[in-house]
């Protein structure tokens, strides 16, 4: 096979690159025992940090982001060291300028994904709620399963998983409704005008108090007349239960059960709401008739 015909101008440029390559080579080979250095110092300090965040009871995920901070500081760090080697031209200082030029264009290309990131880490810092809160955000509530750096899982009370990004639960209002242990809840309670008010609030207060799921111990119950209804006298009735959206359901539910059943055992009336209807004479007449003619209907 006949020689190769390579130009001359090419085969100087190709013979450069080779010379060099030998020449950097001892530059590379000292980058790649940084590089490998630095891999091994990275996997040293995350499994230190993981160790000591777990015997102080911090949470996975926000070992996580301590672990991804440190691993991302020491790799850029032996980045770094690694291109000065291999370009001794190539200062740190321009080195940092580039990166940050780089830095720039990538924040307008991945805005989202850094915000959520961002949000993340401050979610997880801060803490403004926790696995197995009930929370309740832009029209999602539910128990949060799981916290990542990116977003949030929330198990909805019908059963469906809604995976929220983490800027919209840092830059929306959240409503940890299991902050505390104990929730207020409330219920309006109408008795008849001829009932005696005080001797209806103590009958509405007792059968509250009895209630095993209402928590007086802690916090009072609380019967207030509240206004005149129109067909009954209401009362405002206030306890404290267990904040989950369960113990609130349940408690309601006990709640209302014994008040109806001490109201009737003092024979004092829950009224229906009356409708009095008024008809001219004609519109009286057209309802006789009616009557007349469904009686006869019936009979026939």
């Amino acid at each position: 096979m006949d020689d190769l015909d390579i130009p001359k101008p090419l085969m100087a440029q190709l013979t450069e690159y080779w010379q060099g390559f030998w020449a950097l080579l001892p530059q590379l080979a000292l980058a790649m025992v940084v590089v490998l250095i630095v891999w091994l110092v990275v996997r040293g300090v995350r499994w230190t940090i993981a160790r000591v965040l777990r015997r102080a009871r911090f949470r996975r995920s926000l070992i996580e982001v301590f672990q991804m901070i440190a691993s991302t500081g020491l790799w850029l760090l032996g980045s770094l060291i690694a291109m000065t080697i291999v370009f001794p031209s190539l200062t740190p200082a321009k080195a940092l300028t580039a990166l940050g030029l780089g830095s720039v264009a990538i924040g307008f290309a991945f805005k989202d994904v850094f915000e959520n990131f961002l949000a993340g880490i401050l979610i997880l810092l801060r803490e403004p709620f926790k696995l197995e809160d009930f929370i309740e955000c832009d029209d999602v509530e539910g128990v949060v399963e799981e916290i990542t750096i990116r977003d949030t899982h929330i198990r909805q009370t019908d059963g469906q998983l809604v995976v929220m990004p983490n800027a919209m639960l840092f830059k929306n209002p959240v409503t940890v409704r299991t902050s505390q242990n104990l929730r207020r809840a409330e219920i309006t309670v109408g008795v008849a005008y001829d009932v005696d008010v005080d001797a209806a609030r103590d009958v509405i207060y007792d059968a509250v108090v009895a209630v095993d799921m209402v928590r007086d111990d802690v916090r009072d119950v609380q019967v207030f007349a509240k206004e005149f209804g129109a067909s009954s006298i209401d009362f405002q009735v206030t306890w404290w239960t267990g904040s989950r959206p369960v113990d609130i359901r349940a408690s309601r539910d006990k709640v209302v059960a014994g008040v109806k059943r001490a109201l009737d055992e003092a024979e004092m009336e829950i009224p229906f709401p009356y409708r009095t209807l008024t008809f001219k004479d004609g519109a009286r007449d057209v309802m006789e008739r009616a009557a007349a003619l469904s009686g006869r209907e019936t009979d026939g």
